[in-house]
């Protein structure tokens, strides 16, 4: 690394220009990834949290299953709970809808769930717990108390019935929309009166059974609680665009670092080549550069991290942000190894350095 380190040294500001871009892309891509982490939070946090091992939708005659038009009958359920090899069935009801407290500036955009409490306590989660006891109840995701800025006591008016609030939970989100729990039968009323049938949209599995089969003899679809997601309308177009932004600015990332080095490497190829005819082995020199590439890009997303961790706690108070590991450690590792993956292109000139043009054969 003596060399890596003289040039790091002798031209700081080439580094420093380099460093500071690379600090940029990092800012650019962690910043996404948190933004499309707190999207995809407030579109399927409640789906994920859905105990089962299978979510069973209807079969829609053409396309693909929906959670916005699947209806599941009382016939279809009754097969699914009398079917080999499945435990137990949870009927879950979703619509949205909008509400509004005396408090509230108007009506707001929510997200109905009426289930019935898990029959099991290991079934529980974030979710079902929010699950009232009483019809004329409702638990409320903290999402949906601030929203409707109700607590504890309010009362919460929904398609123009009113419910107490039994209990504020924790954050829990449906395509946008803050969660609001309710009994089945509450939910199934509020579900009619904004023009649905009151059945269940989806079916919690679970159990160790034949899931196609029984699926097929139901004419209904059949699917794991992350593989259901592309059921969610908005889900699809909505990471795949900014999935697709993040892999550009990755490849950006690699293109910026490798034809940085690329120049960089070309123009010391004479000292390159002379470090050959004095005995210096191929291995070395290329560990030495991939040395220096690796100090800059960890310099540089060093502080692109920084960055990223100071301006997502500012912008999680104004937008859907997630802050974690996925979000951040992440990226910047796959920016280290595409950064190094560009610097090894830049090689070349270090690999093929011929020392006798250092010693002026060509003269």
């Amino acid at each position: 690394m003596f060399v890596a380190w003289r040039d790091l040294r002798f031209a700081r500001g080439r580094f420093l220009l380099i460093g500071a871009v690379v600090a940029l892309i990092t800012l650019l891509v962690g910043f996404l990834s948190g933004l499309t982490g707190g999207l995809a939070s407030q579109n399927i946090s409640s789906v994920l949290a859905i105990p089962g091992d299978q979510l069973v939708l209807a079969k829609p005659a053409t396309g693909q299953p929906s959670f916005a038009s699947s209806t599941i009958t009382e016939d279809q359920a009754a097969a699914w709970e009398n079917a080999s090899g499945v435990d137990s069935v949870l009927p879950i009801g979703i619509t949205q809808s909008r509400g509004e407290s005396a408090d509230s500036e108007g009506t707001q955009g929510i997200a109905l769930f009426g289930m019935p409490s898990p029959a099991s306590p290991a079934q529980e989660t974030e979710l079902t717990r929010l699950t009232p006891s009483a019809d004329d109840e409702i638990g409320l995701s903290s999402g949906a108390a601030s929203a409707l800025r109700a607590k504890t006591g309010d009362t919460v008016t929904i398609t123009g019935n009113d419910y107490t609030v039994a209990s504020v939970g924790g954050d829990s989100w449906y395509s946008h929309t803050p969660v609001v729990a309710m009994t089945p039968k509450a939910w199934s009323d509020a579900n009619k009166r904004v023009g649905g049938t009151g059945e269940a949209t989806v079916l919690a599995v679970t159990g160790d059974a034949d899931w196609a089969t029984i699926a097929s003899d139901t004419d209904t679809s059949a699917a794991t609680v992350v593989g259901s997601l592309t059921a969610l309308e908005a889900f699809k177009s909505e990471i795949g665009s900014l999935g697709l932004m993040i892999a550009l600015l990755f490849g950006i990332s690699a293109l910026v670092v490798g034809a940085f080095f690329t120049v960089w490497t070309m123009q010391r190829a004479g000292d390159v080549a002379v470090l050959k005819a004095l005995g210096a082995t191929t291995s070395s020199l290329v560990k030495d550069s991939l040395g220096q590439a690796l100090v800059v890009l960890l310099l540089g997303i060093g502080v692109g991290l920084l960055a990223v961790v100071g301006f997502g706690s500012l912008a999680g108070t104004a937008l859907p942000f997630l802050l974690s590991p996925l979000t951040t450690l992440a990226p910047a590792a796959i920016m280290t190894i595409l950064g190094l993956g560009g610097a090894a292109v830049a090689l070349r000139s270090v690999t093929k350095a011929d020392p006798l043009t250092a010693l002026g054969s060509h003269r």
